[in-house]
């Protein structure tokens, strides 16, 4: 008897419903057809609470996948110092039975974080019993020259980090084919953000995939033929779109990752 055939699931960031609504996200996860949903963690009160979530998680029978630690730049003020923000994303990410926490490198002025930061990870990571996947960046521009805003880098493949986002967007940012890395990355590939981009601006896009430069086709279906265990989650930028035209996108996206995912 054969067995099932392997499926990637594909969740939904609550960085895609603009503004920032939590339940929302949850409920258009559900009406487009999402499998799950990616937590983002900011300023708002319901991203924080692990209670009110699972009431969302039952009510919408739709589980949290992923959290996104506050590391951004918007949300430096959320959970204090750094190493409490890492700290709280996992047990955060425990209580509400998820699976990965995704966290962005130190900013070149966290000297201090940075110095300990892929020891740290990893001690954090084994402690808690969670997946931090470090997320790649990219360079900055600042009067035509490119400057490192990350530590210790960008790139976490430099790194010894046990897991690793990988975002497409970003990727076109810094002008690396993801497919490329993807291969490179192997088994320590912990979590995929579904976007794309042009990379002809400074900072990253979050585009429709198959609406920029990215191999986004075929790094899913590389996915797929070598049977990833992990979800591929939905980041694209929706801001100053109407409802309908929002959900459009989403369903795009999702529908882009089904047929490339094999399912």
């Amino acid at each position: 008897m054969m067995s099932e055939k392997h499926q990637i699931p594909v969740g939904l960031s609550t960085s895609c419903i603009f503004p920032p609504n939590v339940e929302s996200t949850f409920a258009t996860a559900v009406n487009l057809g999402y499998d799950s949903i990616e937590l983002m963690i900011t300023g708002n009160a319901l991203s924080q609470e692990p209670h009110d979530l699972l009431q969302l998680v039952q009510k919408y029978q739709m589980p949290i996948s992923s959290i996104h630690a506050p590391t951004l730049l918007l949300t430096q003020q959320v959970w204090g110092r750094a190493w409490n923000k890492m700290q709280m994303a996992a047990k955060m990410t425990k209580a509400v039975g998820a699976d990965v926490i995704v966290a962005h490198p130190p900013f070149r002025w966290q000297r201090q974080y940075a110095k300990n930061f892929v020891d740290g990870v990893r001690e954090i990571s084994h402690q808690e019993g969670v997946k931090i996947a470090v997320e790649n960046m990219y360079p900055w521009e600042a009067a035509g020259k490119s400057v490192e805003m990350y530590l210790p880098h960008w790139d976490p493949t430099r790194f010894d980090y046990e897991w690793i986002t990988w975002d497409f967007s970003h990727a076109a940012a810094a002008h690396v084919d993801s497919y490329e890395y993807i291969k490179k990355i192997g088994s320590r590939l912990g979590h995929v953000h579904l976007t794309d981009g042009m990379g002809e601006k400074v900072m990253d896009e979050h585009l429709l995939p198959g609406h920029g430069r990215q191999r986004v086709a075929e790094s899913l279906q590389y996915l797929a033929e070598t049977q990833w265990d992990g979800v591929v989650c939905a980041e694209i930028d929706t801001k100053g779109k109407k409802t309908g035209e929002r959900d459009e996108m989403l369903l795009e996206t999702l529908q882009f990752a089904h047929r490339h995912l094999g399912r």
